[in-house]
């Protein structure tokens, strides 16, 4: 299979690196049909990424069953999942309304079809989130505080649990690392610790998974797939899957182009 582009490529070496574990380099040339050069220099980035782990000769998985990179690499795959979700995702939105956005990349690409919805109030811990609303008519915007993190460009820690806490809106709207049909999981604990405060604060939850967060474990339970109000999916989720979360909560399935 010849692959074009360095993304699309890197795409393809870490989800197959994630599903078996480990890979030679010589397998990941014979997988993507590039030489053996290029694909050890695609494990070099892939690794000062903190999204593999580089060994001599191929490279392994992170220890945990997913990883969660930092938020350049995050923005640049499954752009078409995440868009499908945000669009299906903005339509729960009403002028009027406070949402809550976390600092996921498709809580960000929702955030992009949220700022000509005025009047709304916006609370997030993102920085690109805020970003998008400073200076937006009808928007009033409430920043979540605390300790930075350059991985996620966010704000997390006690300050930021804090902030959310004194809180409540109307919907929270959430992604994060995987899930299986019962149960969402995250492998940061302090992300789970703020993603848990914010849906606690929310009237309506509302998780955004695209199909690369499915059918997979992390470390630590964010929480319930059933206490989601809404589970907004792309239209590659397994069948059987999609099957047993309709079973837990109602789920729409976003359609990508």
């Amino acid at each position: 299979m010849k692959t074009n582009g360095a993304q699309t490529r890197r795409q393809i070496i870490t989800e197959h690196v994630l599903e078996r574990g480990t890979a030679t380099g010589a397998e990941l040339a014979e997988l993507t049909g590039v030489s053996l050069m290029t694909v050890h220099r695609d494990l070099d980035e892939l690794a000062r990424r903190g999204v593999l782990r580089r060994f001599r000769g191929g490279a392994s998985a992170l220890p945990s069953t997913v990883f969660e990179s930092n938020l350049d690499y995050r923005l640049g795959v499954n752009t078409v999942e995440k868009e499908a979700i945000a669009k299906a995702a903005a339509e729960l939105v009403e002028p009027g309304m406070s949402v809550m956005l976390d600092d996921s990349t498709t809580a960000l690409a929702l955030a992009r079809l949220l700022v000509d919805q005025a009047p709304l109030t916006v609370v997030t811990n993102a920085r690109r989130v805020m970003d998008l609303f400073v200076g937006r008519d009808g928007i009033r915007l409430i920043s979540l505080g605390g300790e930075y993190s350059q991985p996620h460009d966010s704000f997390l820690g006690v300050p930021c649990l804090e902030a959310i806490e004194a809180l409540s809106v109307d919907m929270v709207l959430v992604s994060t690392s995987a899930m299986d049909a019962r149960m969402t999981y995250h492998q940061e604990q302090d992300v789970v610790l703020v993603k848990r405060a914010m849906l606690a604060s929310g009237t309506r939850k509302v998780l955004l998974m695209d199909r690369t967060k499915t059918a997979r474990t992390a470390l630590h339970r964010l929480g319930p797939v059933e206490d989601f109000d809404h589970l907004v999916v792309d239209d590659r989720v397994g069948g059987e899957l999609l099957a047993a979360l309709k079973e837990r909560t109602d789920v729409r399935v976003a359609v990508t182009d």
